[in-house]
């Protein structure tokens, strides 16, 4: 899109005052459009806007530094220090050490090393240091000496006896940068001097004699100076041609820095919003207010169809409804900052936004305002995919006649996938274009009581003109009105009554459904907090639940470690407290059955078969494959049914029955690995669930033979070697 053709549209959406303010948030003039990925850029805007910065310095382009430095050309200081600003700024930002994206960014922009050679000659104004130069720092300490000599000299001169009757006043003036007196006629009689000026009173400025030589010695130091000034710039300019492709690199990514920071700071200023435009053609605006207006009435339009087209009350606010749908579009095509409301609204893109707004009449080429028109919308069939906004459509000829001419000329706009918003008083084209799904429609609101328009709208009603109650609104008779209404009809009368009653049915529907939804709201607030008080419960019992295995596991670490110790009251308190760590589950309460039961007699236990030893009145010692037990009775049940099995019983015998170490030093591995079987099967017994082997590591033979025995094993979980404290290498902990 040209940029002329945007002033244009911009002027004829009154959006050219706002633009002007975000203009001024610049660094340096910029094209109001941000070239490149609109995405990428918006990602970055969004970024920085959760930062905290502050506003580059005002810069000049670098077109005319460059175009010298391609030619060698020798640079001025103010040019250098151009460059020096920029540089400055991008130090400051990657010194603020940023998060995310804005850092990434940072971290890309690396300053050439070279460059720091240059700025420690400049201080923060962009004065150069004579400091660093030590014929420098002398030739100003010497000029700075002698103006204080010449000062000294005309303060003397000023106070002495002979000039007194001659001077004007005692004050030290300054003319082309010269020190001077201002004095009378015929001072020429005791002062020998050069007169610099005159004065309306017929004064003169007068440089006396007396601190010419001075004077001239200055200057012969200023030319000494300024030839090392000049061996300066040619060095610092050499320089900087060899880092051109570097300059070129930081001007570019300074201009997209300046695109980004001018709209955030536009934006925090006015307490505005940044959208972007997506990548559909539904417009559905939010709250928008035209920067134009003062004290604007926030407005909302739901323009998800391909025609919109408002009707209604005149000076309603339709041409700024009109202006303010196509403004919202072009601001969020643009990231342009805007009043809305970012979160509910979503703005499409298209690729051009047309306005036929202004009276095309034009006296000087004999075009009427509907051939004006005619030529308008000639050029609408030009392109696709835009969004184009025409107000006042039948401007400029019979309205009936016109009526059926746009229809036509919408629907083929339509097909051509234009998106359109039209303006209209007349009711003839907005009830052809109704019956089409492609059409919305939108009316002004008219106040009945108090005979003023709200500037609020409607959608889905055809909205009445209500041009007799605007005429008597700005003071037209009465009379003439009345006599108009006879002249308009009973009939057509008749016809705006029914559009203001649908219209007034209306209002009284979004109202109610405005009761609706805010009770409805209440309720999903309700809802909501109930939800997160829901959350919060159960997050807070995980919690606990989290903490009190925390401390079971620790409790149960404990016991394991007495239980390496071969510790047995150890044990059994740390499991005691191990258990006082977990919840208490209340168990559920069931009424057990009773069975009458002898000693002697076979029963079930789990699902193991038992015999009953000795009964009690709520217990029962039994035995359970040569083990005895005490159970409560109500665990037991019959097993008559159960097929009867051998008694078996199995006896055990193992040398070191509840070791949790084995010492395998000295062995064969035929006898290691047999001493291992017995051993892993006495701890399976045990219950153990961790031991401890001790192989040594010798010449590698019997550390062999354990790994692959273990590896073997059916009930060996995993093993790893030894804590170093616990044997290291020549050991292995085993999990069983």
């Amino acid at each position: 899109m040209p940029v002329s053709w945007l002033d244009r549209l911009l002027d004829q959406l009154d959006l050219t005052a706002h633009t002007d303010s975000l203009q001024a948030y610049f660094s340096r003039e910029q094209p109001l459009a941000i070239e490149g990925d609109q995405e990428r850029h918006f990602r970055h805007i969004q970024a920085l806007d959760r930062l905290e910065f502050k506003a580059p310095p005002k810069v000049t382009h670098y077109h005319t530094i460059r175009a010298h430095l391609k030619k060698s050309g020798v640079l001025r200081f103010e040019q250098i220090f151009e460059i020096i600003k920029v540089i400055r700024y991008f130090h400051y930002l990657k010194n603020r050490k940023f998060e995310g994206l804005i850092a990434a960014w940072m971290d890309k922009i690396e300053i050439h090393e070279d460059f720091s050679e240059i700025e420690r000659y400049f201080d923060e104004d962009g004065n150069f240091l004579d400091a660093r130069d030590e014929e420098l720092s002398r030739l100003s300490e010497r000029i700075k000496t002698l103006k204080n000599d010449i000062s000294g000299q005309v303060k003397r001169l000023l106070f002495s006896s002979k000039l007194s009757s001659y001077l004007v006043d005692t004050q030290i003036h300054y003319v082309h940068d010269e020190e001077c007196m201002l004095v009378r006629g015929g001072f020429n009689h005791v002062l020998k001097g050069s007169v610099l000026g005159r004065t309306t009173a017929g004064f003169f400025y007068v440089s006396p004699d007396a601190i010419s030589k001075t004077k001239t010695k200055i200057r012969a130091i200023d030319q000494e100076r300024e030839a090392l000034y000049y061996a300066y710039a040619k060095k610092f300019s050499a320089s900087l041609k060899t880092m051109l492709p570097f300059i070129t690199f930081i001007d570019r990514e300074f201009d997209r820095l300046d695109h980004y920071q001018a709209r955030v700071l536009f934006a925090r200023s006015k307490d505005y919003s940044i959208m972007q435009a997506k990548k559909d053609r539904a417009i559905i605006i939010e709250e928008f207010e035209h920067p134009a207006l003062q004290r604007a009435k926030p407005v909302s339009v739901d323009f998800s169809r391909a025609v919109l087209m408002i009707t209604g009350v005149n000076a309603g606010g339709k041409t700024m409804l009109l202006k303010s749908i196509l403004s919202a579009t072009v601001m969020a095509k643009y990231l342009i900052p805007m009043k809305i409301d970012r979160h509910k609204s979503s703005i499409g893109s298209f690729k051009r936004i047309s306005a036929v707004i202004d009276d095309p009449q034009n006296v000087s080429n004999d075009i009427s305002t509907f051939a004006g028109r005619m030529l308008q919308f000639g050029k609408l069939f030009e392109s696709n995919s835009s969004l184009i906004g025409v107000d006042e459509i039948e401007l400029g000829t019979d309205s009936d006649e016109a009526a059926a001419l746009f229809k036509v000329m919408l629907d083929e706009l339509i097909k051509k996938g234009q998106k359109i918003v039209v303006t209209t008083h007349h009711k003839r084209l907005a009830s052809l274009m109704a019956d089409s799904d492609e059409v919305e429609l939108m009316a002004a609101v008219y106040d009945e009581e108090r005979r003023l328009p709200t500037y609020e709208f409607l959608q889905g009603i055809i909205g009445k003109s209500y041009a007799f109650e605007t005429a008597l609104r700005y003071g037209i008779n009465p009379r003439i009105v009345e006599q108009a209404k006879s002249v308009y009809g009973e009939q057509h009368e008749k016809l705006n009554l029914l559009i203001e009653r649908g219209s007034q049915l209306e209002r009284d529907l979004r109202k109610k459904n405005a009761l609706v939804d805010e009770k409805l709201e209440s309720v999903i607030v309700q809802e909501r907090a109930l939800k997160e008080a829901k959350e919060n419960v159960v997050k807070e019992l995980d919690t606990h639940k989290s903490r009190l295995q925390d401390e079971y596991d620790i409790a149960i670490g404990e016991a394991k470690d007495a239980a390496k110790g071969k510790d047995a009251p150890a044990i059994h308190r740390q499991m005691n407290k191990a258990k006082e760590k977990l919840p208490k589950v209340e168990p559920k309460i069931t009424t057990p059955i009773e069975y009458d039961f002898k000693v002697g007699q076979r029963v079930k236990y789990r699902k193991q078969r038992a015999v009953i030893i000795s009964l009690k009145a709520k217990e029962a010692t039994i035995e359970v494959e040569g083990m005895r037990m005490r159970v409560k009775r109500y665990e037991l049940k019959p097993s008559e049914a159960l097929p009867k099995r051998p008694k078996v019983q199995v006896q055990v015998q193992r040398e070191t029955r509840s070791g949790l170490k084995l010492d395998l030093h000295g062995l064969r591995a035929d006898e290691a690995e047999e001493r291992l079987d017995k051993f892993l099967s006495d701890a399976l017994i045990e219950g153990w669930d961790e031991v401890i082997v001790y192989h040594g590591i010798g010449t590698g033979k019997l550390s062999y033979a354990v790994k692959n025995f273990l590896i073997a094993h059916p009930k060996v979980k995993k093993f790893e070697d030894a804590p170093q404290h616990m044997g290291g290498f020549g050991a292995k902990l085993v999990t069983l």
